[in-house]
């Protein structure tokens, strides 16, 4: 049978026994949310097929269904293997928003968050043979009570709102484990003492066990270490010998494998990677291994025109990082969402710099219990994607706008609750409260500038080429610049239309393709230009559905010849002109 999404879905903690439940299976919509009282959880069929990981809205599903399904059923027989293992992990790579679990009709367990990945122990609920497995998904996403990101509130999609995701959108797949194993780990580079540092968590009982890692780097070792274990976390390091940087043009990651043993037998084994390299800031400048790399990013929203939410195949992850970088884009903005681990493993391997976001919008924040919300799941993202190298700061929100109508602001203590946490579980990367609006405490201070005027936009920043306290603050009444570097993490959303859609994007469009080129060239080179500010994201690699503002078209074909950009893009910044004798 072909397997859709069919490879590795957690590429930095491979385990050999596994199995991908991706495929078809059974589905129902449950309008009437009456489910669980007519017995579906233990009910031997539904009424309708679909096709796992992708969302009942998407054609790849089979359903294509875009109406509001706040509830709907997905159910399948499985098969363990004879020789297997002692304890079974069920992996959901996302399903939004909340995730009911069955196995056999006993719960198995349950999940609040469309967007983070998760796994239920189901060992006590299997039998020999055939198993059942049933999934209930709620989405409730017009009582703004959770975060939905730019799915479309509405109906329709409109304006910078798409397509509904509802259900499982990533991957499901069995783990088979000893009854202790390695749960969770993070590591930390520090090239700067030729370490790299390891801490996480045991599940299982601990008694006289070792955990032994090796290291190494193009299948040469480079390191080991070997520590006793009799409590259910460990800490240590293991010293390198040979020294190779992670970056945008040297991408070089190292292997590492764990191996946890009693005195018996192997308990696990876990093969993983990291890259070498350090994250800091200056005053005016974020720095990549010490040094300032101007961050040239585009927004990237994760949207395909056959799967919404789910890329269709593992290449397009890896050939949407190739495109970017084909028009000299160096990195992207996760935007809105929570992108796929594979894709953040195809930025590490393809040395592109991302920046990890949540889903905020639809959720209010005019109150502080958004934190009860918001924070178990941004936990969740952050220790699921922090070994990977390619990703250097955080954005837990984006455009905080005051509730509307009934005239409520953002409640200020909810971004700092959220900035504080991000900052204990992560001191290695920079933290971005809010993009664009309204900062409370952040340790980049960005803005948002649609303005497509060229003379007017650059008449924002002319004054910060001399004096940087006069950076250009675009709401001062609800936000104050106190001097960290400047970002203009959205900007242009020229739009342009080539497929007569007659779709939405910012500003009055240029009316040739040469005035569309003389526009971006004006607006990316004014930050180029200036020596106070760090990186930009353009607004935005493809289009989505009606917004019409991506260099290439939704299906991903070139709008301009794309080497115009590339060469715009890679003008050498202000920055980086600086570090020049």
């Amino acid at each position: 049978m072909n397997i859709p999404r069919s490879e590795y879905p957690r590429p930095q903690m491979i385990r050999e026994n596994w199995m991908n439940l991706n495929g078809e299976w059974e589905f129902e919509i449950d309008h009437s949310r009456s489910g669980r009282e007519r017995n579906l959880q233990k009910s031997k069929s539904l009424n309708q097929k679909i096709t796992v990981p992708f969302c009942p809205e998407s054609i790849l599903s089979g359903i294509h269904n875009k109406d509001f399904m706040e509830c709907v059923w997905y159910k399948r027989k499985v098969v363990l293997p004879k020789q297997w293992s002692d304890r079974t992990l069920l992996h959901i790579g996302a399903c939004d928003y909340k995730t009911t679990v069955w196995v056999n009709g006993f719960f198995a367990g349950e999940h609040c968050g469309g967007y983070s990945s998760f796994n239920f122990d189901i060992s006590d609920y299997l039998i020999e043979n055939e198993n059942d497995i049933t999934i209930l998904a709620e989405d409730y996403l017009r009582q703004r009570s959770q975060p939905a990101g730019k799915q479309s509130t509405r109906f329709e999609s409109y304006g910078c709102l798409y397509t509904r995701t509802t259900g499982i959108w990533q991957t499901v797949w069995l783990e088979g484990v000893s009854t202790t194993y390695i749960k969770q780990m993070k590591i930390y580079p520090d090239p700067d003492n030729q370490k790299v540092h390891i801490e996480g968590r045991l599940d299982g009982p601990v008694s006289n066990l070792t955990l032994t890692s090796e290291t190494f780097f193009q299948n040469e070792a480079t390191g080991s270490e070997k520590i006793n274990l009799n409590t259910g976390s460990f800490t240590f390091s293991v010293s390198l010998d040979d020294i190779r940087l992670w970056d945008v043009e040297n991408p070089n990651l190292y292997d590492i494998s764990f191996v946890l043993s009693d005195s018996d037998q192997v308990l696990d084994t876990v093969k993983s990677y990291f890259g070498l390299r350090t994250i800091s800031l200056t005053n005016n400048e974020i720095l990549l291994n010490n040094k300032p790399v101007f961050q040239r990013l585009v927004l990237d929203q994760g949207f395909y025109p056959d799967g919404i939410y789910t890329a269709p195949t593992d290449d397009a992850l890896k050939n949407d990082i190739i495109l970017s970088k084909n028009c000299g884009f160096n990195g992207a903005r996760l935007h809105e969402k929570v992108f796929e681990e594979r894709f953040l493993y195809w930025a590490d391997k393809l040395g592109y710099l991302v920046w990890g976001e949540q889903a905020n919008w639809a959720l209010d924040i005019s109150d502080t219990k958004a934190v009860e919300v918001f924070m178990p799941e941004w936990i969740e993202v952050m220790n699921r994607d922090f070994n990977h190298p390619a990703l250097v700061g955080w954005c837990p929100f984006n455009e905080t706008w005051d509730k509307r109508p009934e005239g409520t602001k953002q409640d200020n203590r909810v971004l700092k609750a959220i900035y504080d946490i991000t900052r204990q579980i992560d001191p290695t990367r920079p933290c971005i409260d809010t993009s664009g609006n309204f900062h409370v405490i952040t340790d980049i201070f960005d803005i948002h500038d649609y303005t497509q005027d060229t003379a007017e936009f650059s008449s924002h920043y002319e004054l910060m080429k001399t004096d940087k306290s006069k950076s250009y603050n675009n709401f001062p009444d609800r936000q104050k610049y106190e001097g960290q570097p400047y970002f203009i993490s959205e900007y242009g959303g020229i739009k342009w239309d080539i497929q007569n859609q007659e779709g939405w994007g910012y500003g009055n469009p240029p009316k040739t393709e040469e005035e569309f080129i003389a526009r971006y060239e004006s607006l990316t080179h004014t930050l180029l230009d200036n020596p106070h500010i760090c990186a930009f994201c353009y607004t935005q690699l493809y289009d989505v559905e009606q917004e019409l503002n991506g260099l290439y078209t939704y299906d991903r074909k070139p709008k301009f010849d794309i080497s115009v950009f590339k060469k715009i893009n890679s003008r050498k910044a202000a920055i980086e002109k600086q570090l020049c004798p």
